[in-house]
């Protein structure tokens, strides 16, 4: 028998993180594409990116339509060597739409190749030495971001804040809960190796 969960940011009961979400409102449009196989992980932080924020959307597959022309420029936050540096859009006087796609990297490159128009789009990066919360997992590198991690980066970035920081509180307790339900020796133990 399965344990109650919230149905919106779908944690067990007990672990809810719905008082800690905030509602941000953001000039930027964020589309969250998420591979399906990441919709169902416990961590889901894409949902809570995507929870978090007024302006944004996060849709699950594998195949994805374009969104539709309305005008606004929209840029893949995704690195590579023809990336821009987000910090050349910030200050503009339009607002853009940021698509994320949500997965390991491996499925991540998979949203692209599968999703021509995905892969066609501008990129942007973020700065690099942005160093990473989660603690959970062991990580290619030092600044290898969650979902939830990159978009309040990004969104700081682009609108030249610090107020989406907050889109990270659910993210933290979230980790030291999973760090306290794993036990602090055991954690300890899997990350000194």
């Amino acid at each position: 028998m399965s344990r109650p969960r919230c149905p919106r940011c779908q944690r067990p009961q007990m672990q809810c993180l719905c008082a800690l979400i905030p509602s941000l409102e953001s000039r930027t449009h964020v589309l969250i594409l998420q591979h399906s196989s990441e919709a169902g992980h416990a961590l889901n932080t894409a949902r809570l990116a995507a929870l978090g924020l007024r302006n944004a959307q996060l849709l699950v597959g594998e195949h994805f339509e374009e969104p539709c022309g309305d005008g606004r420029p929209t840029y893949l936050l995704f690195p590579g060597e023809d990336a821009l540096e987000l910090g050349s859009l910030a200050g503009r006087a339009e607002p853009v739409r940021l698509v994320v796609p949500d997965g390991t990297w491996r499925k991540a490159r998979k949203l692209l190749h599968v999703n021509p128009w995905l892969a066609a789009l501008p990129r942007v990066a973020l700065p690099p030495g942005q160093p990473s919360r989660y603690r959970l997992r062991k990580a290619p590198a030092a600044d290898a971001l969650s979902t939830v991690e990159a978009v309040a980066f990004a969104l700081n970035g682009l609108e030249s804040t610090t107020r989406f920081e907050a889109l990270l509180r659910p993210f933290d307790a979230l980790i030291e809960g999973q760090i306290a339900a794993m036990g602090e020796e055991v954690y300890r133990r899997n990350h000194e190796r």
